[in-house]
């Protein structure tokens, strides 16, 4: 088998079942480890894959920048958005992580509840400046551009002293292995730490999420509450997150 059809079938599998054990692909294709191994790093190097210990998971599609991001599956978000306001109580205190979902949260939060929404997204504070009955507390800090978010010590230490009723996490991967992921080690830290403060965390999850995997873990699955996804979900995509979340909803 040359080397494009191997690491072509490495991808093709990585999409069916989620996950490849370099050894015991080596043995499926009567090739040395080293020779698997080899592939794997080409194309985590290429971002076709996320490389983990023995093997490697799918790597996630949701890097690009967040302008590109926005433009991207918007339908699908507004669908998410619309079932995630519904797990949201009148007089809450709600954190609303960044990115392109969540924007679309604050959009379609209903004009009549009242809510105390604490963000560290420009973008969401901007959403809901005119929003008569939800007060907006802003979390300072460095600007993160790619999730267009405020990080750093001046973040955590305002987060550290809020006590939180629902978190709205963002992630770029959510897979049954690696658990909720993200491409910046900074950024992981900080959302973990807000999920620590936090009585519920919910996650709203695109199909190009579900059982893919970034660099850099946040939480566990058992550390959410709910996941709130597309309908239609493909069985055999589902089948690897039941149990793991309290909640998943399609």
């Amino acid at each position: 088998m040359l080397t494009t059809e191997r690491r072509s079938l490495i991808q093709k599998v990585l999409k069916d079942t989620g996950r490849i054990i370099a050894r015991d692909f080596s043995q499926e294709l009567g090739v040395s480890e080293d020779t698997i191994r080899r592939d794997l790093r080409e194309l985590a190097s290429e971002g076709l894959l996320q490389r983990v210990h023995g093997g490697a998971l799918p790597a996630s599609s949701a890097t690009a920048d967040f302008s590109a991001r926005e433009q991207m599956g918007m339908s699908a978000k507004v669908s998410l958005a619309k079932a995630a306001v519904k797990l949201i109580t009148p007089g809450q205190i709600v954190f609303l992580d960044g990115g392109t979902t969540n924007v679309q949260l604050a959009r379609h939060l209903p004009h009549d509840v009242a809510l105390t929404v604490v963000t560290h997204s420009p973008s969401i504070a901007v959403e809901l400046a005119n929003h008569p009955l939800v007060q907006v507390e802003i979390i300072g800090g460095r600007l993160f551009k790619h999730s267009l978010v405020a990080m750093g010590t001046t973040a955590i230490d305002a987060i550290e002293n809020i006590r939180i009723d629902t978190y709205f996490m963002g992630v770029t991967g959510l897979h049954p292995d690696a658990g909720a992921t993200t491409g910046d080690h900074e950024e992981a830290a900080l959302k973990r730490r807000i999920c620590r403060q936090s009585g519920e965390t919910f996650i709203m999850a695109t199909t190009e999420k579900l059982g893919a995997a970034s660099a850099y873990r946040i939480v566990p699955l058992s550390a959410i509450s709910s996941v709130i996804t597309e309908p239609d979900i493909p069985d055999g995509l589902v089948k690897g997150f039941k149990g793991l979340v309290a909640n998943f909803v399609g």
